[in-house]
């Protein structure tokens, strides 16, 4: 596992040696494995996970379905909200299907519109893998949703390399580097032979050059 302090020094040496903005950028790191198959379902890793100091933005949530689901959305704050109706009408439009997709980064729903959403929604969320987490009746979704908003979603697919946004450039450097020690320790936790899965990892800013961690 790689040192807090040298995981600290990358971030500070990545976010020095990026070009001035005029905007927050955000910061990310790209993880490269070795020695493993991919092409193995039980290989690739798919996780979310809380990040002690959040994003740096406050992720977008949706919920999809009627009656109390709903109710504690709106008490959330959810950003959005999508009724039975609306599912099947979206799924008739497209493109306004795919930017509702690309736009929020959790979805939740009530586990009696789940067949609903595999049917029209499916072929937009699933394979940005975003299909909502079913929510079984009587669950209280408001502590959830605070949660997710400060939690970022990896996955590999078919391929060695994944990027996680861990942050941007409005927040300490400390804070970022808490961010990817989190990150990290998840993913050695997910892999067969843990550190000894993971050639390299960069971190940098979404315009500045890459800086190595390990």
């Amino acid at each position: 596992m790689v040192e807090r302090a040298d995981i600290l020094q990358a971030v500070k040496t990545a976010m020095e040696n990026a070009p001035e903005r005029k905007f927050l950028e955000s910061v990310d790191i790209a993880v490269n494995l070795r020695n493993i198959d991919m092409a193995q379902p039980k290989n690739r890793i798919d996780e979310t996970i809380l990040l002690p100091h959040g994003t740096g933005v406050t992720e977008k949530v949706a919920v999809l379905g009627k009656g109390d689901i709903t109710t504690q959305a709106k008490e959330a704050g959810v950003d959005l909200i999508i009724g039975a109706e609306e599912i099947e009408r979206l799924g008739g439009e497209p493109r306004e299907a795919r930017k509702i997709a690309g736009e929020y980064r959790f979805f939740l729903a009530e586990t009696a519109v789940m067949p609903l959403v595999g049917r029209w929604l499916g072929p937009r969320l699933g394979p940005r893998g975003k299909m909502p987490t079913p929510i079984p009746p009587g669950t209280d979704i408001r502590p959830m949703v605070e949660r997710l908003r400060n939690s970022v979603k990896f996955r590999t697919k078919d391929k060695k390399t994944f990027h996680v946004k861990v942050g941007t450039t409005g927040m300490d450097p400390e804070q970022i580097a808490e961010n990817i020690d989190a990150v990290l320790r998840r993913v050695e936790g997910s892999l067969e032979n843990g550190a000894m899965n993971i050639k390299s990892v960069y971190v940098k800013t979404s315009m500045g050059p890459a800086e190595r961690v390990m």
